[in-house]
């Protein structure tokens, strides 16, 4: 049965439920969620205990709280960003309510005397604590809780979507389910199910999405229940499903044998400074074997932050070239691409290999230029940004496209430049490079249909980073090492974090942040780049950092892949807590690439929780990438880890193929049993999970 012949909540558009007009419509598809059935997997990612009231005087920074009172005051604040600033008392405590979006109906129902109930996360803020854009209920027996509260789902969301809109959304879906369990199709046989104790997939939904108040909150916060393993387990046999689809796929393709004597790479180990580490070697050697065979490789590197990558990448663009074909190398910035183009020309000019550079700002003449010498072969090796996937760019003979930070593209542009060296029947060879590193352990369970390669040992002779925990209430200290840092002629790092957050919001806190510094260090010249930016503004700021025209870079998450930047020896993260370990060491990475002592200090927020010291304790003895991703893995699990979307990599929604071993087993053995007994749920079931990224060859 085909995909779209399925029952009616697959079909039914998500905007035929009430209140969902062309706005609310385009936000739902930001998430992918495009029928009735989609919002029906949308599912919590956690729950809120609503099941006490917490009085204004006990609230933390931090709590997620239950709160009620009278309206003091309200006014509309008219500061750097305008504001409505709501002064909520009980009787022995206030708290300021901060609404940055809000209607004149909304100012109008929150006026001196009203009582108000809020739910949401306190803050410190600047005078106060205070709640940002709480959910706000006007009508209520006071002082009492509702036994139904207790259990409060909480959704992913996107920005202009509130909490209270998915609950109403997602009311209107389940009451379709429950008239009619048979408008959502059961795929999977019960044949499959039995031996796993799971409930049907409709039991398994309305529970995940209203969990009665007796419900054991710990499982369904681990996502060990039974309701949730079972769309687990369905999600992890769609996944098989597709990749024996891919595997047969790849089989079909043949590729360019680039076997050569291996004269070039041999001239450019004899010119290097340095010798390769052991590491290096067995990858080159793994990658060199893949190219020489007629089937297209499609290889995963990866490699720690400063593990050498790049260089590996010449040697195999190298065996391609003494083969008489072109090597590409693709960034996702024009600055990483830069400094591909850098590293490149140095090593290979020497050895006459002519090495072009194509990005967005190439423009007129000079971009003819490049076009022509790619086309017609003069260029054998070419580094470029999404530039080289348009549609004018043709290739003469491209046997090698390597990708370097995949996760930063789509999959659709990565096929693109594979795309464009396709020719007489031929695919031309990828190699994928990530600096994220994954447990072994998990990946060789979740990574697609990529062989995988890993640089697991540093260059000799780098000086480790040193990286220490600082509290908060010495951050006048901090910026006193930031004034030193930069008076000595050094640059420095300061890194704002929030989570589940809007990106609006993630950005407001960089914004303040770097409004603070530049008022504190006058001298310093301040540098603010964030998710808010446009691409093609923040690189200037990047550039003018790299280029030492700026003294302090604030910025969020977004430099978590970057460039070298050698005189940078400084790096403060904010709220480190908040990150994983995988992610605070990606950041690190950023300083500690030149030959001077690089520190990190890790701005806390007190006090911590055991888990947040431990993990804040292994990031300051820990160097390792692997290492470092092991211990992440172990304490938040395999969901977590994952949260950076890699090349090839399985992306699962709900399953954790470390947590569900057992299940990811059953999966492998079920994915079989369905292929022969029951073929026809085979492509429903493929699509109802992986959609558009089956069809283009990712899972």
């Amino acid at each position: 049965m085909a995909a779209d012949s399925g029952p009616a909540l697959e079909r039914m558009p998500v905007d035929r439920l009430k209140r969902v007009g062309p706005r609310m419509l385009e936000r739902l598809q930001r998430l992918r969620i495009r029928s009735v059935q989609d919002l029906l997997f949308h599912l919590p990612y956690r729950y809120q205990d609503r099941s006490r009231l917490h009085a204004l005087r006990d609230l933390c920074d931090g709590d997620e709280a239950l709160v009620e009172g009278v309206v003091a005051d309200a006014q509309i604040s008219q500061g750097r960003r305008r504001s409505l600033k709501v002064w909520l008392c009980d009787d022995g405590g206030s708290l300021m309510l901060r609404f940055f979006h809000f209607t004149t109906s909304q100012l109008e129902s929150m006026g001196p005397g009203q009582c108000l109930r809020c739910f949401g996360e306190v803050r410190q803020g600047p005078q106060s604590l205070e709640m940002v854009h709480p959910e706000v209920q006007h009508r209520f027996d006071a002082g009492t809780v509702a036994v139904g509260q207790a259990m409060t789902p909480v959704y992913p969301s996107t920005e202009g979507m509130q909490q209270v809109t998915w609950r109403g959304l997602t009311d209107q879906a389940l009451a379709l389910l429950r008239r009619d369990p048979r408008t959502l199709h059961d795929w999977v046989p019960a044949q499959l199910l039995a031996p796993l104790h799971l409930p049907p997939l409709g039991e398994a939904l309305v529970y995940l999405h209203r969990p009665p108040p007796e419900a054991p909150l710990e499982q369904l916060a681990e996502r060990a229940h039974p309701a949730f393993l079972r769309l687990a387990f369905e999600e992890m046999l769609a996944h098989q499903l597709a990749l024996r689809r891919l595997r047969r796929a790849r089989r079909r393709l043949r590729a360019p044998p680039l076997n050569v004597r291996g004269d070039l790479r041999r001239q450019l180990l004899r010119g290097l400074p340095f010798g390769l580490t052991g590491a290096q070697q067995r990858v080159l050697d793994e990658i060199a074997a893949d190219l020489g065979r007629s089937e297209p490789m499609m290889r995963l590197l990866q490699g720690d932050v400063g593990s050498g990558k790049t260089v590996v990448a010449a040697l195999a663009a190298l065996q391609a070239v003494e083969a008489g074909f072109q090597a590409a190398i693709m960034a996702p910035t024009e600055l990483l691409s830069e400094q591909h183009l850098r590293n490149l020309s140095r090593w290979l000019a020497p050895l006459g290999v002519s090495v072009a550079w194509l990005s967005g700002r190439h423009k007129g003449a000079e971009r003819r230029g490049i076009l022509a010498d790619i086309a017609g072969g003069d260029a054998a090796v070419v580094v470029g940004t999404h530039a080289l996937f348009q549609d004018e760019v043709r290739f003469h003979r491209l046997g090698l496209a390597m990708i370097d930070e995949q996760h930063r593209f789509g999959v659709h542009q990565r096929l693109r430049l594979r795309g464009k060296g396709e020719q007489d029947g031929l695919t031309p060879h990828q190699l994928i490079m990530t600096a994220t590193p994954i447990p072994r352990s998990l990946a060789m369970a979740v990574y697609a249909d990529l062989d995988l390669s890993v640089i697991d040992e540093l260059p000799p002779g780098r000086t480790p980073i040193s990286t220490v925990a600082v509290p908060d209430t010495r951050r006048d200290e901090v910026i006193e090492r930031v004034r030193t840092a930069c008076a000595a002629g050094r640059q420095a790092y300061w890194v704002c974090t929030l989570v589940e957050e809007s990106e609006a919001l993630q950005a407001q806190a960089a914004e303040d942040t770097a409004a603070a510094l530049r008022e504190s260090l006058p001298e310093l010249r301040v540098g603010l780049v964030h998710g808010r930016i446009k691409a093609a503004d923040r690189e200037p700021v990047m550039q003018a950092f790299a280029a030492g025209e700026l003294d302090l870079l604030v910025a969020t998450t977004v430099i978590e892949v970057g460039v070298d930047v050698p005189n940078a020896s400084l790096m403060i993260i904010e709220n480190p807590e908040r990150l994983g370990l995988a992610q605070l060491h990606q950041l690190r990475g950023r300083v500690g690439r030149g030959t001077v002592q690089s520190y990190c200090l890790l701005l806390y927020h007190p006090p911590l929780g055991a888990t947040a010291r431990e993990r804040l304790g292994i990031l300051r003895k820990e160097v390792s990438g692997f290492a470092i991703a092991d211990a992440d893995l172990r304490l938040r699990g395999a969901g977590e880890v994952l949260g950076t979307r890699q090349a090839g990599m399985a992306q699962f929604r709900l399953a954790d193929p470390l947590r569900d071993q057992a299940l990811m087993q059953a999966a492998q053995q079920g994915a079989d049993r369905m292929l022969e007994h029951w073929p026809e749920h085979v492509e429903p079931l493929i699509h109802r999970w992986l959609g558009e990224r089956e069809e283009c060859g990712q899972v």
